[in-house]
């Protein structure tokens, strides 16, 4: 399912949906499909609403990837189980796993696609433990893994479970005849209550692994940090030009990477093509870089997301934040955590950019400016919550 406009992550899904946000340097869809792949789905639907040809263009007809693509478009919001129904010549007749298209995971899903199987239910719902719920629909399961009560986003004081609802689901075709046609109508909010109510059963599948649906940028930064983990070894790619730097791995480099005297790269780290590293620059743990971009002398980046053709000025310093395509960042400048930029910023010298503070595209910021809030640019749509 890829229908959401990604409101919560802007200014990051302003010009690409959701699913195609960078994680280590390719869009966050390309590794779950390749996750799907290799645990053993082969045959692949993928609802379309926001910007829908741009995840096109980047799967393809999902060769690449060793599975077949069936696109299903949408031309109004239909909700998740809508949206589903919406396809439903594509999966009647056979069990079908729904998964978000934001999600990233190492989750064995082809386990709980064959446990679905064994109990002839008409869903099944993947169920995860998780220290706050509040934002997800929770689950009351018996001994049998049957859900006894499920409640969306609860409020204080209605938190019963912390087994929160990944929104994977494993379905039967009976479904269908629960989800009305060209209407408004979601699994969590309306079909599982109405199936229950009804009297039917609903299983859980208890999952063990690493999963999140990348709704905030916390979340996004946190994927990350797992895709970074999955990196073994170093790997090096193309010509490379390194003068008495120290790298501690493990690192992927793009062709024509070059760095400079006396920097460090300590590793996990994965950086893009034609990126150049000035002299005494140190690049922490769990960051990645994208293409062609320009770290100069003395900077310092940890645990930060830069996508690419970002410059970034002598003695400036970021830490876990990410940094969209073309943005310009000074000299002397201190990025704090957990910060969004949007695309082609300018941050001229000397800036401070507080916590948790959201940039705007294009906006540009003077020298000495300390920035406390979110910087809106009224060309774009300021809202940044939602889906």
């Amino acid at each position: 399912m890829c229908g959401g406009e990604g409101t919560r992550l802007r200014p990051l899904t302003f010009e690409r949906p959701k699913p195609c946000i960078p994680i280590v340097n390719k869009p966050s869809i390309e590794h779950l499909v390749s996750h799907l792949s290799n645990i053993g789905f082969r045959e692949v639907v993928i609802t379309l609403g926001y910007m829908g040809e741009v995840i096109e263009h980047d799967l393809g007809d999902g060769s690449l990837f060793g599975v077949d693509i069936t696109y299903v478009h949408e031309k109004t919001k239909l909700g998740t189980a809508g949206s589903v129904k919406n396809a439903q010549k594509f999966l009647d007749g056979q069990d079908f796993l729904v998964v978000g298209g934001d999600h990233v995971t190492d989750l064995n899903l082809l386990e709980f696609y064959r446990e679905h199987m064994k109990e002839r239910v008409p869903a099944t719902i993947g169920l995860i433990s998780i220290d706050d719920p509040s934002e997800y629909g929770i689950a009351e399961i018996d001994v049998d893994y049957h859900i006894k009560r499920f409640k969306e986003k609860p409020a204080p004081g209605e938190i019963f479970s912390n087994l929160a609802s990944t929104g994977m689901y494993v379905c039967s075709p009976e479904i269908f005849d629960h989800i009305p046609a060209g209407k408004k109508f979601d699994f969590a909010r309306d079909l599982f209550p109405d199936l229950m109510e009804e009297g039917f059963t609903i299983s859980g599948w208890l999952a063990r692994g690493n999963w999140t649906d990348v709704g905030s940028p916390n979340m996004l930064r946190q994927a990350e940090k797992w895709k970074l983990m999955d990196i073994r070894y170093t790997s090096i790619s193309g010509d490379l030009t390194i003068k008495t730097a120290k790298i501690q791995g493990p690192v992927q480099l793009g062709d024509s990477f070059s760095m400079g005297v006396n920097s460090r790269l300590i590793g996990p780290v994965a950086i893009g093509s034609g990126t150049t590293i000035g002299d005494n620059v140190l690049i922490g743990p769990y960051t990645s870089i994208g293409e062609n971009c320009l770290i100069k002398n003395n900077a310092r980046v940890f645990s930060s997301s830069i996508y690419n053709r970002v410059i970034i000025g002598k003695n400036t310093t970021i830490s876990g934040s990410i940094i969209d395509n073309d943005t310009l960042i000074g000299d002397e400048c201190s990025i704090e955590n957990d910060t969004v930029i949007g695309p082609r910023v300018v941050l001229r010298d000397r800036v401070i950019v507080h916590s948790r503070t959201r940039l705007w595209p294009e906006v540009v910021v003077r020298d000495d400016t300390i920035v406390k809030e979110h910087v809106l640019n009224d060309k774009f749509d300021v809202r940044c919550e939602g889906s």
